[in-house]
């Protein structure tokens, strides 16, 4: 004898289990990336997560990683620059453009080029999704977006030149021409620790949240 046949699995059993698409945070928030929630959004593991997260693939000089929490407070400080009357807002819209790589990590351009449109799809809907748990509009306004963009590159540049191994005509030819450097941004290039990147990243953000939302659980 063969036995009692087995019984028939149901339709649902038979379908397999999608797959995880939520990372949990040390906060205890579980962020699904492929639908992400403002309410699961939290200060403290963006920067614990950028700060743990190196530009450059890690292929920079110094005593640590030069990490993306480090990337965004120097490009707060050039965007500063080139307009000395940008509000707390744009600021901490600056300050945040890179931060849905506390998720998607730092994936350098060419990769990004190679991986295609889904691949921005994802960063983009995280970084809507970021901005609404800050109090900002989901999407800067084009002049800001201009500008943060404008003060990025500026940013690589100075970093593939001082930290990354680029030489001024390399940069040049693979970042473009920046504006002229500020004078002021050197000890933003030095690499910090990873304790100092998250601690200085999230001073600064918080130094630009509206006066309503310090205090917010997503900040403390």
């Amino acid at each position: 004898m063969t036995g009692s046949p087995r019984p028939a699995r149901s339709a649902r059993a038979a379908k397999a289990a999608p797959p995880r698409a939520w990372q949990r945070m040390l906060s205890g928030r579980r962020l699904d990336i492929l639908d992400p929630s403002p309410l699961d959004v939290e200060l403290d593991d963006i920067a614990h997560g950028i700060a743990r997260v190196p530009r450059w693939n890690g292929q920079t000089v110094g005593a640590y990683p030069y990490s993306v929490a480090q990337h965004s407070c120097l490009v707060e400080a050039i965007a500063a620059e080139l307009d000395p009357g940008l509000t707390d807002a744009a600021r901490l819209a600056v300050l945040l453009h890179d931060a849905p790589e506390y998720v998607v990590g730092d994936v350098i351009t060419p990769l990004k080029a190679a991986l295609g449109g889904a691949f921005g799809e994802i960063e983009h809907r995280l970084h809507a999704v970021i901005h609404i748990a800050f109090g900002l509009p989901p999407e800067a306004s084009p002049e800001l977006r201009r500008l943060i963009k404008r003060a990025d590159r500026s940013a690589a540049w100075l970093e593939a030149t001082s930290l990354a191994g680029f030489s001024l005509e390399e940069a040049v030819q693979t970042f473009g021409r920046p504006d002229t450097p500020p004078d002021n941004v050197g000890h933003l290039l030095e690499p910090w620790p990873t304790e100092d990147a998250q601690a200085r990243f999230r001073a600064r953000v918080l130094v630009c949240l509206p006066a309503k939302q310090v205090g917010h659980p997503r900040t403390l």
